[in-house]
């Protein structure tokens, strides 16, 4: 009998998750299978999907904050991956896989919504968080680390130092570099792009579901797949 998980947000007809899991599962000899669903009340979704027996989902802009309000267990204010068990709803950050490895001592964030939150946990102590209804534009004087979590695209937003690591978390669902990392490519500083943002925190998401070891070089191939 196949397992159902689901990606909730809105948008989400650009997401690439569902190829890249179900690429993952079949790898894995699993019989799951993940969709997406486009949803401005992703409370009542959860609701229908436990009463329909899916084993969890995924959860992305703009509702990582307010999923939180489904679960009888969370871990912190913004939560990416649900487990529906035991007639418990538990929510876990996977987002902050992104930044595994990622040694910095000072940090510049620009955004400050379901997506920042979540990798705050990640992030140095006095990280300095950039929004354009606050503090703006984002200065990265100092930084060793410049964050991206917003779905700004088309803009490089801040300036750039070859020895910066560039973490942009908007991808592009027609295979373009967003503007951020074609600039941080072009200066030479290391970069972690939308997609691999995206394989790394679905390959946890996808080993806290199953409890199976991610084929983490199949998800990276599907994720990058051309459209």
């Amino acid at each position: 009998m196949t397992t159902h998980v689901a990606l909730l947000g809105h948008p989400v007809s650009h997401s690439r998750s569902p190829r890249m899991q179900n690429a993952a599962f079949a790898a894995a000899g699993l019989d799951w299978h993940y969709e997406a669903i486009d949803t401005e009340d992703p409370l009542a979704t959860i609701a229908e999907l436990r009463a329909r027996g899916f084993a969890g989902c995924n959860v992305t802009i703009p509702h990582k904050q307010t999923v939180v309000a489904a679960c009888d267990e969370a871990e912190g204010d913004a939560v990416n991956t649900l487990v529906f068990r035991d007639g418990r709803v538990l929510g876990f950050n996977t987002d902050k896989e992104i930044l595994a490895g990622v040694n910095a001592k000072a940090a510049c964030l620009i955004g400050a919504g379901g997506a920042a939150l979540a990798l705050g946990t990640a992030l140095p102590a006095g990280t300095r968080i950039y929004t354009r209804s606050g503090d703006w534009p984002p200065r990265s004087d100092g930084c060793d680390l410049i964050v991206n979590a917003t779905p700004i695209r088309d803009e490089v937003l801040v300036e750039l130092r070859a020895d910066q690591t560039v973490v942009d978390l908007a991808y592009s669902g027609d295979d373009a570099e967003t503007a951020l990392i074609a600039a941080a490519r072009a200066l030479g500083c290391t970069v972690i792009d939308g997609l691999e943002g995206l394989v790394r925190q679905g390959a946890k998401s996808f080993e806290i579901w199953t409890g199976v070891s991610a084929p983490i070089d199949v998800m990276r191939a599907a994720a990058r797949e051309p459209r």
